[in-house]
C-alpha cells in the first residue's frame, strides 16, 4: 500500500508540563491536538516539517525532537502515516505564530494550553487522536527518558 499523507507531530514537553492545542469548534466538544501537522514537499525531511509547524502554530523553536512512534490510518487513496516525535520547547512567542489556520474563524478556536506531564492529566482530556493518547499516557516515563538522555559521541 502506498504511503499518500505523512504527518509530523510533536509530544511537546516544556518543563514538566505538555504543551497542547485545544481545539473549539461549534457543534462539537473541545478536544485537544499536539503541535504539528503535513509534512509538504518543500520540507527537506519529516523533523524539518515537525519544527515548521512548531513555528506556524506556536511561534516556537524545538530544542530537541526524537521520533518514538508511528500510527498509521488507512485512506481512500493510500495509507496516512503520523511521525509522533518526542519534542522539548526551547522557546514560544504566540505572536509570532504564522499558521494561516488562525485567520479563519470557521475552523474555530485554537488555543494553546499546559497540562501536567502525567498520565492521569491526559486520560482526563480528549486528546486526539486516541491512538496518541493512549501512547502518550502509557509512556509517560519513557517519553521523558527519551528526552532527557545525552547522546554522547564515541
Amino acid at each position: 500500500m502506498t504511503i499518500t499523507k505523512r504527518n509530523a507531530r510533536a509530544i511537546l514537553l516544556d518543563g514538566d508540563e505538555l504543551v497542547l492545542i485545544k481545539r473549539t469548534k461549534p457543534g462539537r466538544d473541545p478536544y485537544w491536538v499536539t503541535v504539528g501537522g503535513g509534512v509538504e514537499a518543500e520540507d527537506a525531511s519529516i523533523e524539518d516539517a515537525l519544527h515548521r509547524e512548531a513555528f506556524e502554530e506556536l511561534g516556537g523553536k524545538l530544542s530537541k525532537a526524537e521520533l518514538v512512534h508511528l500510527i498509521t490510518d488507512p485512506l481512500e487513496d493510500g495509507l496516512g502515516v503520523q511521525h509522533i516525535f518526542a519534542a522539548r520547547l526551547e522557546r514560544m512567542d504566540i505572536e509570532a505564530r504564522t499558521g494561516t489556520e488562525f485567520d479563519k474563524p470557521e475552523r474555530g478556536g485554537y488555543e494553546v494550553v499546559r497540562v501536567p506531564f502525567t498520565a492521569e492529566a491526559i486520560r482526563q482530556l480528549n486528546l486526539m487522536p486516541p491512538d496518541l493518547a493512549e501512547f502518550t499516557a502509557g509512556n509517560v516515563e519513557a517519553i521523558k527518558a527519551v528526552l532527557d538522555t545525552q547522546i554522547r559521541a564515541s
